[in-house]
């Protein structure tokens, strides 16, 4: 500590570039403090610091961290605190630029595993981002000294010093009951499950947190869907809605609540903080979200089981287009989503090319069959399930003809889900409609692709460039892989990891010779054993600010690669 003072009294007033000088490592009387990376001047990225506490230092204890989930929620609530004691911090290092900046990668709603905190046996290790001050370009060493050695103690007493166990406790117990109600899932064979008083309306289109006003209308399972799931640290089981593997339709009015339904579900996939009123709807993790999206790239996809017979003899079973349209990036998503692992599809006809997911009789009647080469969803959704075992959750309120191919009917009537199922199938027993089923009795196979090497060029000029911008961009080398549509993708972390992972295929060759699914097996395993730093240059430092990616975001981002070339 005395030896960082020192060096900060003796840069003062120099070029920014002698603030190099204090990479290192140095003592306090609590906890080491890790200088890892020094930005180049007071507007680039910022510095990048560790802080290693002796566990001994800490009420944390290790059963708290029996499971993974145990752990990765302990990490979780710790960033947050961390985070609030940041943004409660009335003191700031002033100066030019990011001058005074002290940050953590603070989680949103969802809690994922990350790196801004990690447990070890013997440490907790806080990873975080500071501005180094400056005036103009000359080291503000008094600053310095200020924000290292008194502002960052006081973050780290009102935070991992001052934690209580009954935040640490309460976490591990939402941990814990989430677990139980996905094993109780996986076991029952069911998709999805959302609790009896979940609040699903969120505040606005671009905000995640939940609706708080008067007139929200908690969810109330119907009777005939209800479950009741035993969870530990509660005396009586939680009770709500199961949605049992299959079929199931999602119908109702306009704003009556269908597509908030689905959105909930879509981001059940991940586990939900106390107090987001979604912690209890859960989902396959496997789920997938899958609309259209004009203009993307696909590369070999066998889009066959719903695309077969184009003009001119265009092949369909390895299908490659610059500028797909709306019906055929809807069927290559599916297909690219099965063979990433999918086990469930989630789909919006709101979100859907109308061609793909409906040919009624009257159609059917005028185009013939011979001139029409789409297959649509509904004549293979139930092929999908019984071949395939791929459920589907869709949300329909155009078209009836569902009704005959469904396991479950859900109506969203203001907001309240009432099971229909029986009615729907009275009506589509009574209806009489001539329409034709089309596509063949069975979905057909899975593919299994292999990439080229040569599909990863991190190279821009001299130099490889690699970098996530926002949620929804990563620049690889040349080109921008346009991720906007990928919709389960919830934090910008994500994305960053997303970028630092194929970064690192392409440094260690894994293109050429494993499949895609053999990839993503690979990368799934090594992030469960080693952790997501071990895909950065400098995995015993600061990793950066990353958050575990699903598989099927990975797929999603490789798949939209425009140099994306596979082994014929």
């Amino acid at each position: 500590m005395q030896h960082l003072q020192q060096l900060l009294q003796r840069i003062d007033g120099k070029g920014y570039k002698a603030y190099k000088d204090i990479r290192g490592s140095y003592h306090f009387n609590d906890f080491t403090l890790h200088i890892d990376y020094v930005q180049g001047d007071p507007f680039a990225s910022p510095s990048k610091i560790r802080v290693a506490i002796p566990r001994a230092k800490t009420i944390l204890k290790q059963d708290w961290e029996s499971t993974s989930t145990r752990k990765i929620s302990v990490e979780d609530t710790i960033a947050r605190i961390v985070a609030k004691a940041i943004n409660n911090t009335n003191q700031r290092a002033g100066g030019t630029g990011k001058s005074g900046l002290i940050s953590i990668d603070q989680p949103g709603q969802e809690v994922l595993l990350r790196t801004a905190v990690q447990l070890t046996p013997d440490t907790v290790t806080i990873c975080l981002s500071i501005g180094l001050p400056a005036k103009g370009r000359s080291v503000l060493g008094r600053q310095a000294q200020k924000m290292l050695l008194s502002i960052l103690p006081e973050i780290l007493k009102d935070s991992i010093f001052s934690i209580s166990e009954e935040t640490i406790w309460n976490a591990v117990v939402l941990s814990d009951q989430q677990k139980a109600i996905r094993e109780y899932m996986k076991a029952n064979q069911f998709v999805a499950f959302v609790a009896n008083g979940a609040i699903l309306p969120r505040e606005s289109g671009i905000s995640n947190c939940p609706l708080k006003t008067t007139e929200v209308i908690p969810f109330e399972a119907p009777e005939s869907l209800q479950v009741a799931i035993p969870i530990p640290h509660k005396e009586e089981p939680i009770l709500g809605m199961g949605i049992k593997e299959g079929i199931t339709l999602i119908v109702g009015g306009g704003y009556h609540g269908k597509s908030t339904l689905l959105e909930a579900l879509e981001r059940g996939v991940y586990n939900h903080i106390k107090g987001d009123g979604r912690e209890f709807v859960l989902t396959d993790p496997e789920a997938m979200k899958v609309r259209a999206e004009d203009g993307r790239k696909i590369t070999d996809v066998n889009i066959s089981p719903f695309i077969q017979n184009l003009p001119f003899g265009k092949t369909t079973t390895s299908f490659t287009s610059e500028d797909a349209s709306g019906s055929t990036s809807q069927a290559a998503t599916i297909i690219e989503s099965l063979e990433a692992g999918a086990t469930a599809l989630l789909i919006d006809e709101d979100t859907s090319a109308t061609n793909f997911m409906i040919r009624d009789q009257r159609m059917q009647q005028l185009v013939s069959k011979d001139k029409e080469p789409i297959t649509p969803f509904i004549d293979k959704v139930r092929q999908l399930y019984e071949d395939h075992r791929i459920s589907t959750i869709l949300v329909m309120g155009g078209s009836g003809d569902y009704f005959e191919v469904a396991d479950t009917v859900l109506l969203m009537d203001q907001y309240r889900p009432y099971d229909v199922t029986t009615d729907a199938r009275k009506i589509a027993e009574e209806s009489i409609v001539d329409r034709k089923k089309e596509g063949g009795a069975h979905f057909g196979e899975i593919q299994k692709r292999i990439p080229q090497p040569a599909s990863l060029d991190s190279r821009k000029g001299k130099r490889s460039k690699v970098t996530a911008r926002g949620l929804h961009t990563i620049q690889y080398g040349k080109v921008d892989i346009k991720i906007d549509f990928v919709e389960q993708l919830t934090d910008p972390s994500q994305t960053r990891a997303l970028a630092e992972i194929l970064f690192y295929l392409e440094k260690k060759r894994w293109f050429g010779r494993l499949s895609i699914a053999e990839i993503l097996q690979k990368v799934e395993r090594q992030i469960s054993e080693e952790g997501l730093a071990s895909f950065t240059d400098f995995p015993t430092q600061h990793p950066g600010d990353l958050a575990r990616p699903r598989m099927l975001e990975l797929a999603s981002a490789l798949n939209r690669l425009r140099t994306l070339a596979i082994h014929k």
